[in-house]
């Protein structure tokens, strides 16, 4: 399943051991970062180890005009939105898909802007709460990925 003893050959090079006892902290670091780039798959490079030995995922803050904030959970996609002027939640649209978020009306009337989201949501249960200065969208994730086969034949 991984290639541990392509990365970790200790026998075949006796130097590999002298190498590994001599090494100063930052050196042992920067190793090991450079041996899970490696093994790890690239969907799970982004997570950050916490003090407490947890991990998180990093949220992804986009270029955005509205400098939107798109991550998930278990069991939704949330994009938090920050509102400088709360006049704009009773001007503003806000729809989505399967896969994308659109928010219409803010900062101008005829502007309107297209999320992507990281998942794919449902239909239904989505939910829109304002609180100190953010608005946060909360839609439930579809995990009925409906695919179907396509069978090659040759000409």
């Amino acid at each position: 399943m991984f290639p541990w003893n392509s990365l970790f050959s200790f026998q075949k090079n006796p130097n590999q051991k002298d190498f590994l006892k001599n090494m100063q902290q930052s050196d042992v670091q920067s190793f090991i970062e450079k041996v899970f780039t490696q093994v790890l798959p690239e969907n799970m490079q982004g997570m950050t180890n916490q003090k407490d030995g947890s991990f998180q995922k990093e949220n992804k803050k986009s270029d955005h005009p509205l400098h939107a904030e798109v991550f998930e959970t278990h069991s939704y996609v949330f994009i938090r939105i920050p509102v400088k002027d709360e006049a704009w939640l009773k001007q503003m649209k806000l729809y989505h898909t399967s896969n994308q978020s659109i928010v219409e009306g803010i900062p101008e009337a005829t502007d309107r802007h297209v999320i992507t989201l990281p998942a794919l949501v449902k239909k239904k249960g989505a939910a829109a709460q304002y609180k100190d200065g953010t608005l946060e969208i909360r839609l439930p994730k579809s995990f009925n990925s409906q695919y179907s086969e396509i069978d090659v034949s040759e000409f």
